[in-house]
């Protein structure tokens, strides 16, 4: 089956959040066989300290290793649970969208996150992720891709990978990001089985705590880009001009563009400095597009203007 590409308003999404999230794309019959594989059914019994537990569950599971540099294509025999994932038309057509239709294997890790009970028996301590980026290091401007599978149901009580949109274009310092747990405007992955979620590398996320009775399972695997990330999208729909529109004083509904999307503030957003990431979006949307001429709401034409030089 032929990838389904992103439009043009998914990507802007993407550009302006750092995410787009596919809740139940996975079909149930996958979810199961990767369960399987992983070797859910045979979870140990609480009484283990967490670690060894967690050690038994790797040593068990049908995940390959893999070097990172290896073609993506390449990564998972034929048949997995994961090549099947992989080659779904929507998850085929996000990552050539996002990353080019060739992409390198990065890493990929299992995220077991265990219940009280393990901790009770073992005398530690049952706490949350510490918020953080995955790649504080690169300044570029293009970006790695990060998919992140939940493939049985995860309830609020299970405390899911929580992340924060928008904060992808933010550079920091991933030690001071660490203080962080609760910022205006994050989500928490509550989702049915089979759930999706691509991330920008640079988005701020942790896994949360788990009060539930049952373990957690995620699996990630991130990826790069192996052809530059310019116009790998549906370009059909990408309009042929920006649509400028009015700004602070509007006295109309506007309709949902490029545009609007870019510019759509996030509740964590301060007044001024929130503009920065306006900023920021446009940079990576002219990457995106091989554009450098685009702009939104002037923006950056402010910045550049040569008369004010």
């Amino acid at each position: 089956m032929s990838a389904i590409l992103l439009d043009s308003l998914q990507m802007a999404r993407f550009a302006a959040r750092g995410f787009l999230r596919f809740d139940a794309a996975v079909p149930e019959e996958i979810n199961d066989q990767f369960l399987a594989e992983v070797g859910e059914a045979a979870e140990p019994e609480p009484g283990r300290k967490v670690m060894r537990a967690f050690g038994e569950l790797l040593a068990q599971a049908q995940i390959p290793e893999v070097a990172p540099g290896t073609p993506l294509s390449a990564a998972y025999p034929q048949g997995s649970a994961v090549r099947r994932l992989l080659d779904l038309p929507l998850v085929k057509g996000a990552i050539q969208s996002l990353v080019g239709p060739d992409p390198v294997f990065d890493h990929h890790f299992l995220h077991v996150t265990f219940p009280p009970a393990y901790y009770e028996a073992g005398g530690g301590e049952n706490v949350s992720q510490h918020t953080h980026q995955d790649s504080t290091v690169d300044p570029s401007q293009g970006f790695d891709l990060q998919v992140m599978y939940y493939p049985h149901k995860v309830t609020r009580e299970m405390g899911g990978t929580r992340f924060i949109p928008g904060t992808h274009l933010r550079k920091v310092s991933e030690v001071a990001l660490g203080r962080y747990q609760n910022i205006r405007g994050q989500q928490h992955m509550v989702c049915e089985a089979g759930t999706l979620l691509f991330l920008h590398n640079g988005l701020w996320h942790g896994g949360g705590v788990n009060l539930a009775d049952r373990t957690r399972t995620m699996f990630k695997i991130r990826m790069n880009p192996s052809v530059p990330q310019v116009r790998q999208w549906d370009m059909a729909t990408l309009p042929a001009e920006p649509a400028a529109r009015p700004i602070f004083y509007a006295k109309t509904p506007q309709p949902e563009t490029v545009e609007s999307i870019l510019m759509a503030p996030e509740p964590w957003f301060e007044q001024d400095t929130g503009r920065l990431e306006f900023v920021n979006r446009i940079k990576l949307w002219r990457h995106l597009t091989g554009d450098p001429g685009f702009d939104a709401d002037h923006w950056l034409t402010r910045l550049e203007n040569p008369a004010r030089a």
